[in-house]
This record gives structure tokens, C-alpha cells and sequence, in this order.
């Protein structure tokens, strides 16, 4: 699963999430503003070099933690990454934890996602064209053992596995809602992940997170989420998840064997004619290779 990070030009997406804001080892950088069709990201997408492997990085938040969970363009956002030549996404994310041996500075890299959000828009596809990708497995295990060896390497005390419950938010849970996470078998408690990994394996991008434990969510009778410590914690983990970034930048290839980058094979039923002009002009970046394979697989 390792790679020397030179060995193709495959670019690597990175989102930071809360507390960390800037790559400042990014060599060579310089800000991109892409145009979507789904209106702007976050911010402008910084793109350079990392250990001699091209990394585009973006603050979830945009620059000032101004922009609220419920209030992301998920789409843009992974479009802009999609649209920069990114093949693999790692999401940074703060979170808490509704596991005892989960502590606050411990790093989780979860393998499944629960969703508790309301509306949010979390597909490209719709409004003329109906395409549905296989999410049994939403994040993709080969980069997942990359980040969990990164993290590893870096210092972390790593959980390899786990499930995400994504929440709507801004507020933090209700005790009766952390307890409810806990008995349905969540490890950890987030609110942003959930639509980045579904638009990812839609945009066939290979997605992992590197979740950052900051707190015990409030299941515990002793404990509530207090701000203040949260952002404490942050801060001492931002040094952390540099790390992690840089060697699993280094580490991730394009040779890694599995399904994420052939997500849309067999997955848009409407038929091509009856796709709006306008929609298949949009989503053209995302439509261009499973086009080319189905062509390929009738003798055209």
C-alpha cells in the first residue's frame, strides 16, 4: 500500500477540517479558484507539492471558520477536487467520542457512516438523470490502511475502523441522542463527513477520514461538550494531523486495487437520450470515463 509519492501525477485532495485551516509545508503554492456547476466552494483550493506529491488542500470552513456545517456546498467543494485532478480525498474532522477506550487526542479512522442530517444535498445526480453508486462500504479500504499507518507512524494512537453517525447540527447532541448513538453501535459523533464520502464515491475519488477526537460527546454523566476544551485539544492535534497528511500523502498510489474509481460502471439508469442537454454538459467531468468504458464494452 505504499508508494515513494512520485510515482504518477495522480493529485491528492486534502480538507481540513476544524483547527486546521493551512498545509504551510505545501511547496510551490498557489491558490485556484474553480468554477462549478453547483456554485462556489468553501474557499480557494491551495494547491502545491507535499514530499514531491501534488496535494490540493481546502479549509472545510473557509478562511475564518465562517461557514457552518449545515450551510457547506459539499458539491462544490468535491467537484473543485474532482476537477483538479484528485483521485483520492482525505477528510480531517473533529468529532466525539461515544466509546470509553476512545479518549479525546486519539485519531479514528472510520470505516462506516450513520446519517442523522436533514436536507442536505448529498448527490450530483437528479433532476433529469437517476444514477445510484453501491455505498455498502463508503470508505475505501485501501487508502483507509495508508491513513491508519500514517497516523500510526506519526505519533497517533490510531482506531482502525468504526462508525460515524453524521448529525445535523450546529448544537451538540442531546444526552438522550449520545446515548441513542451509543446503543445503535456508533463509535464516533461528527457533522460534516458523511456528504463528502458520498459525493466522493459518486466523483469515483477514493475517500478516507482521519477523524480527531476532541471530546466524550455527552453520554457521560460527568461530561458535556465544552467548547473551550475542544478547542484546546484542536490545538494540540493540528501539529498531529500535519503529520498524518504528510506521510499518508507519500504513501498514496494510484496502483491501490479497489472499486471507488469504477463507482459510476453500470450505475446511471436513465438512458443517455433522455439525459437533459444542460445536465449532461454538467456533469460531464464526472460522466467522461464511465462513458468511455461503456462505449469501449459495445465495440464503439
Amino acid at each position: 500500500m505504499t508508494g515513494s509519492g512520485t510515482d504518477d501525477g495522480a493529485m491528492v485532495g486534502v480538507i481540513g477540517g476544524s483547527g486546521l485551516y493551512a498545509m504551510d509545508a505545501l511547496e510551490e503554492a498557489e491558490e485556484r479558484r474553480v468554477q462549478t456547476p453547483f456554485g462556489e466552494a468553501s474557499g480557494p483550493f491551495v494547491v502545491g507539492r507535499l514530499g514531491g506529491r501534488r496535494v490540493a488542500f481546502l479549509a472545510r470552513h473557509g478562511t475564518g471558520h465562517r461557514i457552518a456545517p449545515s450551510e457547506l456546498n459539499f458539491r462544490a467543494n468535491i467537484y473543485g477536487m474532482k476537477a483538479l485532478g484528485a483521485d483520492a480525498v482525505v477528510s480531517i474532522s473533529a468529532v466525539g467520542s461515544l466509546r470509553e477506550h476512545i479518549e479525546p487526542g486519539d485519531l479514528v479512522v472510520p470505516d462506516q457512516f450513520i446519517d442523522r442530517t436533514q436536507g442536505r444535498v448529498s448527490s450530483f445526480f437528479g433532476h433529469g438523470i437517476v444514477a445510484h453508486v453501491a455505498f455498502a462500504d463508503p470508505v475505501c479500504g485501501p487508502l483507509a490502511e495508508v491513513v491508519a499507518y500514517a497516523a500510526d507512524t506519526a505519533g497517533a494512537r490510531v482506531h482502525r475502523g468504526g462508525t460515524y453517525v453524521c448529525m445535523e447540527g450546529p448544537q451538540f447532541s442531546t444526552r438522550a441522542e449520545s446515548r441513542m448513538y451509543r446503543a445503535w453501535g456508533a463509535d464516533i459523533v461528527g457533522m460534516t463527513n458523511l456528504q463528502e464520502a458520498k459525493l466522493a464515491r459518486e466523483a469515483e475519488m477514493c475517500f478516507v477520514t482521519a477523524a480527531l477526537v476532541t471530546d466524550y460527546d455527552c453520554w457521560r454523566d460527568a461530561d458535556d461538550v465544552a467548547v473551550e476544551k475542544i478547542l484546546e485539544t484542536l490545538n494540540a492535534n493540528v501539529s498531529l494531523a500535519k503529520r498524518t497528511i504528510a506521510n499518508a500523502v507519500g504513501a498514496v498510489t494510484t496502483q491501490r486495487v479497489c472499486d471507488c474509481r469504477c463507482a459510476l460502471d453500470n450505475a446511471v439508469i436513465t438512458a443517455l437520450e433522455a439525459i437533459p442537454d444542460a445536465r449532461r454538459e454538467e456533469l460531464a467531468l464526472l460522466l467522461e470515463r464511465a462513458r468511455k468504458t461503456n462505449e469501449g464494452s459495445h465495440g464503439k
